[in-house]
């Protein structure tokens, strides 16, 4: 099954390439200077590859800078967040990959735009 939708965010935007059973792909793009909620997710993994830009990634207990044509693996679980250091928008594929692949499957953290699950 094949869609575009784009879902606008306070951070920047995402677009839904593709999905189907256990898989959905995105086109997602961080603003600069902007960051997405401290989080982490039950039923989902997510791998995340940039094309342009440059992300700063929280994965887990690490803090690391990923470039163009790099990735970082997010296991379901696992405490993450996304963040554009830049000048330009950052712009990356995410493959998430799970049973269950909605947007209410994020617990966060912490959130700069007041999205605190209560």
């Amino acid at each position: 099954m094949t869609s575009e939708k784009t879902s606008q965010r306070p951070w920047g935007a995402y677009t839904i390439l593709e999905e189907g059973p256990q898989y959905k792909i995105k086109r997602v793009v961080v603003n600069p200077g902007s960051k997405l909620s401290l989080q982490k997710h039950m039923h989902r993994s997510e791998h995340w590859v940039v094309v342009s830009g440059t992300a700063k990634v929280i994965n887990g207990t690490q803090e690391m800078i990923v470039h163009v044509n790099e990735s970082t693996y997010i296991p379901k679980n696992t405490m993450h967040r996304l963040e554009n250091p830049g000048k330009i928008p950052l712009i990356l594929i995410e493959v998430q990959s799970g049973e269950y692949l909605e947007e209410d499957d994020i617990e966060r953290f912490e959130d700069d735009y007041g999205r605190i699950n209560k």
